[in-house]
């Protein structure tokens, strides 16, 4: 075990889907793994290992924000030997385009800041997402039929920003698609420790028109990205 997880060395697979928030994981775990099973509950941030069309997959919650997520990627990748990590998390859309419940397949990450998704300068490498899980994603979402877009997003490490929404105008002038938190924290660890990454969002509103959807759908909300998430882990394996 580690500091912040509990799970003993082999619980986690190798491939590990990354939501923020527990209560997905849960839900993402219970609604789609064989046989899963709960192999954290450390300070509520909820892992699960069970079984998708017979292979081993990871689901591990990292709370908000690029400090909870690094620690929780850098244990599973230095501790627990996980090789691909999928984050499967919320943006808010920077276009018109990217409309409500779609999906948005990140291509790369620009940082807020230069000192966003980075630990003293420790994973500080510019890095995107693995291109066989990008081409395999983009395959497979067209395959299946679900709305998305793949492109630039932002990452940004503060979400109640004094600057408000005027500081993504730069972001969306070079045509970035939405805004995160954890995403170029994700490319740039993966790098790092030389494994695998993508990042797969669910737009949850939209900055440009203020839509946003209701709190209460927040997990079937996640339906058709967790089903290509889950895709993408497992096909070629």
């Amino acid at each position: 075990m580690t500091p912040h997880i509990e799970a003993d060395k082999g619980d986690y697979a190798g491939t590990v889907l990354l939501p923020g928030d527990p209560q997905r994981a849960e839900w993402m775990a219970e609604t789609f793994l064989e046989a899963p099973r709960c192999i954290n509950r450390r300070r509520g941030a909820l892992g699960f290992t069970g079984l998708f069309r017979g292979k081993p997959v990871s689901i591990q919650a990292t709370g908000i924000g690029v400090s909870s997520f690094l620690i929780y990627a850098h244990e599973l990748l230095d501790f627990y030997g996980a090789r691909t990590l999928i984050r499967t998390g919320t943006c808010g859309g920077l276009t018109a385009r990217t409309k409500l419940r779609s999906l948005v397949i990140s291509r790369s990450a620009r940082a807020e800041s230069a000192q966003s998704g980075q630990v003293f300068g420790l994973y500080e490498a510019v890095a995107g997402p693995d291109p066989a899980l990008l081409a395999r994603a983009l395959a497979k979402a067209a395959e299946l039929g679900i709305d998305h877009h793949a492109g630039l997003t932002v990452c940004s490490d503060v979400f109640h920003h004094p600057e408000g929404r005027v500081r993504f105008v730069e972001a969306q002038a070079a045509g970035a698609l939405a805004v995160d938190m954890e995403t170029a924290a994700l490319y740039r660890i993966a790098a790092y420790f030389g494994a695998r990454a993508l990042s797969i969002l669910t737009v949850v509103d939209n900055i440009v028109t203020g839509e946003q959807t209701d709190y209460s759908e927040r997990q079937a909300l996640f339906t058709e990205m967790s089903r290509l998430a889950l895709a993408v882990a497992t096909e070629g394996r």
